[in-house]
């Protein structure tokens, strides 16, 4: 992986970047960024809109992220957020910051700091780091990674904002394309999603729709295409995603 390039910050940084611009979906973006964490001693990540002050819920706003399921899922549940000291200093400022569970700045108001700070431990995401992004049409976000290492350096720091505000504004193209992808699709080829994520073979869909199969697997294909997947079954699955079919 880019990572390993030992030519110092900067040709790391290119390195990474470069890797940025050839990703091509939101899966390709995941999994870049789970190697990221795992190359800097992390063990997770989040890319999130930063939440409105009345969200209770972080897996609303989160966009893509490695956290264990039964973390967020506690986390939401227990209504974590809207008192968090993280979410307040991100409302605050647009630079990276450290921190640390242990520190004093991650009391809570609620009193229940000791309960955050185990469940957090028991996953072994004590420290870590937030940077700030926004998109081209001013809408913010942050981007972190936690694990339980010692704090990054201020190298890393360098490298990691440098790479945050690429992998957002990449997102942000995917996003785009995606939505361009959407406006593109015909009614008919979006009936055929539906029917297909529904479990119909082609076969069953050209019966209920008066197709010929022939046409029918014309708009999956088509549909596939301009969704940018391989297949039907990811052009489902994307489909699905952006809430084109139900």
């Amino acid at each position: 992986m880019a990572a390993e390039i030992e030519n110092g910050p900067l040709s790391k940084g290119e390195a990474y970047i470069a890797e940025i611009e050839g990703l091509k979906t939101q899966f390709d973006v995941f999994r870049f960024m789970k190697r990221l964490t795992e190359s800097f001693g992390m063990k997770a990540f989040m890319v999130l809109h930063l939440p409105g002050k009345t969200s209770v819920e972080l897996s609303a706003n989160s966009v893509i992220t490695n956290w264990p399921a039964e973390l967020l899922s506690i986390y939401d549940q227990q209504k974590m957020l809207s008192e968090s000291p993280l979410l307040r200093r991100l409302r605050k400022t647009t630079v990276p910051f450290r921190y640390d569970l242990g520190e004093a700045v991650m009391r809570r108001e609620d009193g229940r700091t000791d309960a955050v700070a185990s469940l957090f431990t028991r996953f072994g995401l004590v420290r870590g780091a937030y940077f700030p992004v926004h998109d081209a049409a001013g809408g913010r976000g942050a981007i972190s990674f936690a694990g339980d290492r010692e704090a990054i350096s201020f190298e890393e720091e360098l490298i990691l904002h440098l790479v945050c505000t690429h992998i957002q504004g990449r997102l942000s193209e995917i996003r785009n394309q995606d939505i361009r992808s959407t406006d593109s699709l015909t009614e008919r080829e979006i009936d055929c999603l539906n029917w297909t994520a529904a479990g119909k073979t082609s076969a069953e869909i050209a019966e209920i729709l008066t197709l010929s199969e022939h046409t029918v697997n014309h708009y999956l294909n088509r549909a596939a295409k301009k969704l940018n997947t391989v297949n039907r079954t990811q052009a489902v699955a994307k489909a699905l995603r952006l809430g084109m079919i139900k």
